[in-house]
């Protein structure tokens, strides 16, 4: 798609909303707006290049080719109009920032220590979908996020703060409950869930698939695990709370699960590097973990510090 001076990020946005709903009215829905005004606005975003960017079908709505080429792009374009905004944002007012954390795990010891040593700060935290610690980052929705590796981290700063062990999961009446702890060896043929939309290095690095023999990890369903039917790979003591007829026991052989901190490479917000200061000294693992945690996705490689 030829650049327009003319081309209307609002429209941008309206496409990408309806490329990743497959769907008009639930990107509509998504939106806030009428689903005739979705259509229109769509319309007259297609006028621009003179060519389709979506087909709609009985079965829902799919990208055209030329609307395939355009979704990266116009991707790519929303971030960099978000990381614009949000540091044009953060040159007016230096001292504000939001710290996101995934499921299970505690933020609150470095974060008071912030705010008590910047009590005029605007210092703020946000859940983040264990899926999304990157997408936050680079969408400037979170200025900072504590999570777990593995993800894709190019574009961005990593420290790594410290590790979990990688847990079993398993029913309290599954053969290997009695066990002080687990090895691979132990679980080779036992089925493990997959996600409905797997990160293909999510899925190897939580399903530890392939083996190391090659063989590749046998395939389950979540629901069978409190059958005793599967079992899964988890961080930490994830889940023990979760309901009584689960429990969770120490896989020996296998790398730890690194929970990091993570932010955008380059970030001249003057809070950043504070808050990463105390994330280092304060969340430890015995008081940065609690509770059940689901485990973080992506692809691997950039920065990562020690």
């Amino acid at each position: 798609m030829p650049d327009s001076p003319d081309l209307d990020l609002r429209l941008v946005r309206y496409f990408a909303a309806v490329a990743e709903h497959r769907h008009f009215g639930r990107a509509a829905e998504a939106l806030h707006i009428s689903q005739p005004s979705l259509s229109r606005q769509i319309r007259g975003l297609e006028r621009q290049p003179g060519v389709r960017l979506l087909d709609r079908s009985p079965q829902g709505t799919r990208l055209t080719e030329a609307g395939e080429v355009f979704l990266p792009r116009a991707r790519t374009l929303l971030r960099s109009a978000a990381q614009a905004a949000a540091q044009t944002r953060a040159a007016a007012r230096p001292s504000r920032i939001t710290i996101g954390y995934t499921t299970g795990l505690i933020v609150t010891p470095a974060v008071r220590e912030l705010r008590r040593l910047h009590p005029d700060a605007d210092v703020r935290t946000s859940h983040v979908v264990w899926n999304e610690p990157r997408s936050a980052l680079l969408d400037c929705r979170v200025d900072a996020v504590v999570t777990r590796l593995p993800f894709a981290t190019d574009g961005l700063d990593v420290t790594i703060l410290y590790d979990e062990p990688r847990m079993l999961l398993l029913s309290r009446d599954h053969r290997l409950a009695g066990r002080g702890s687990v090895t691979l060896d132990d679980i080779a043929d036992e089925p493990l869930p997959r996600l409905a939309d797997p990160d293909p290095a999510w899925e190897a690095y939580w399903r530890i698939d392939p083996r190391p023999d090659g063989r590749p990890a046998p395939d389950g369903q979540f629901e069978l695990i409190a059958a005793g039917e599967a079992v899964a790979i988890a961080a930490g003591p994830i889940f023990v709370n979760l309901r009584p007829d689960l429990i969770s026991i120490p896989l020996e052989g296998v790398e730890p699960s690194h929970v990091v901190l993570a932010t955008r490479a380059g970030d001249r917000n003057r809070l950043v590097p504070a808050f990463r200061k105390f994330a280092r000294a304060l969340l430890t693992g015995s008081r940065a973990a609690l509770g059940a945690s689901g485990a973080a996705g992506g692809a691997a490689g950039g920065n990562v510090e020690p």
